[in-house]
């Protein structure tokens, strides 16, 4: 992930519950402070996601950052992302419509196996061991 002159390489998961209008990645405030947006900026929405656990208080940076799926054999496509800041998140979090846009689909949530929309089935990626 980059943003201005920062970048960062984190494992992100997957997370087919969280539905967004936008491609948007749940960041921890540790995280959003490496990248420039914690405290919040002015431009930052302040807003509550209603979450399996109960209301979650946010904050949404749109269009905050650049990210890409870095993978063996395959040259990273950029995309812009909302970044959601979130004192609870202890991992980065992919919405479903950022999962789209990166084009993931994925095999099997239990085992971690994932690949490329675009990639033939048989080609099973697996998730990086600190993600599982």
């Amino acid at each position: 992930m980059s943003r201005g002159g920062v970048s960062k390489e984190v494992v992100a998961l997957v997370n087919s519950g969280y539905e967004a209008d936008s491609p948007q990645l749940m960041i921890s405030t540790a995280l959003a402070e490496d990248l420039g947006v914690w405290p919040p900026p002015r431009e930052a929405i302040e807003t509550v996601f209603n979450t399996a656990g109960g209301p979650l208080r946010v904050w949404v940076v749109r269009r905050a950052a650049r990210v890409c799926v870095v993978a063996e054999g395959v040259e990273p496509e950029e995309v812009e992302v909302d970044l959601v800041v979130s004192h609870l998140a202890d991992e980065p979090l992919i919405s479903d419509v950022l999962a789209s846009a990166l084009q993931i689909a994925v095999e099997d949530f239990a085992k971690g196996l994932w690949r490329f929309r675009w990639e033939p089935k048989e080609r099973v990626r697996e998730s990086a061991a600190s993600a599982r």
